[in-house]
């Protein structure tokens, strides 16, 4: 039982210290497509989140490089 409560005392700390939640509100058929993708990606719905940030913010940096 101490290993458990120190480990979640160590993630609390660790979530503190390096995240930050970003609340993201959508409509509940908008939530229902996005999960239903991120299903059939075989992909939780945070990761399928995560990812198409990262891809989004890639591209946006290509195509201003491409810019100038």
């Amino acid at each position: 039982m101490a290993v458990n409560l120190k480990k979640q005392k160590y993630d609390i700390e660790y979530a503190k210290a390096n995240l930050k939640r970003i609340p993201l509100d959508v409509k509940l058929d908008k939530y229902e497509e996005i999960r239903s993708h991120a299903e059939k990606q075989g992909e939780s719905l945070n990761g399928f989140i995560k990812r198409a940030i990262d891809e989004t913010i890639d591209r946006d940096k290509s195509n201003q490089e491409g810019n100038e």
